[in-house]
């Protein structure tokens, strides 16, 4: 028996039209219609996809940059691997304070975007969920901070409520433009939002 959930998500419009277009994920048209918007992913960037199971967000991005962009992404699931050429993926966690490092090594100097629509297992209990997400936001920024260069840009998917003001403080001390945005994908009864940040700044010595 289907239950109510999976009907509901099986009606779902974008749910239907990732079926159709061959992206892993409804996700997928969350940074479509972000980046249609606010152009942070160009042709030709090199991309960074932390969290990125199943791969709907890879997909996305290897279309954006272009037959001579790359994108990198990291998951400690295996996910199966898109036969593109400009898209690769490397096994490892977000928490490896050792994977900053070996993303650059891999890809040979720093990078124009980092992304991540991670989120933590999720309990039920609000504030357990909440807070989780905000640490995993707070994580994804430190190895953006490392891994973009000056003038890269960062997008992330956070939960509102009440951390969610200091994190957004904190992205702002290191990018000149930061916004809140919950692209029309995103399902309105969902507390998730994203945050648009641009233009990394100088990392002081």
């Amino acid at each position: 028996m289907v239950g109510r959930w999976e009907t509901e998500h099986r009606r779902d419009y974008f749910y239907r039209q990732a079926k159709l277009e061959g992206y892993r994920s409804r996700a997928a048209y969350k940074l479509l219609q972000a980046n249609q918007r606010y152009h942070f992913i160009k042709r030709g960037y090199i991309v960074l996809d932390l969290g990125c199971a199943p791969g709907g967000w890879l997909q996305v991005a290897g279309q954006l940059v272009g037959p001579n962009g790359y994108v990198l992404g990291v998951d400690i699931r295996p996910i199966e691997l898109l036969k593109k050429p400009n898209i690769h993926f490397m096994k490892s966690s977000i928490s490896d304070t050792e994977m900053p490092r070996r993303v650059l090594d891999a890809i040979g100097h720093k990078v124009d975007v980092v992304l991540s629509d991670a989120s933590p297992n999720i309990s039920g209990v609000w504030e357990v969920d909440h807070t989780r997400q905000i640490d995993l936001a707070g994580s994804t920024l430190s190895i953006a901070r490392s891994t973009l260069h000056e003038n890269g840009n960062y997008f992330v998917k956070v939960f509102d409520g009440p951390l969610l003001k200091k994190f957004l403080s904190q992205v702002k001390q290191h990018f000149s433009e930061v916004r809140v945005i919950k692209p029309q994908a995103s399902r309105s009864r969902s507390a998730e939002h994203y945050i648009l940040a641009k233009k990394l700044r100088k990392i002081k010595p």
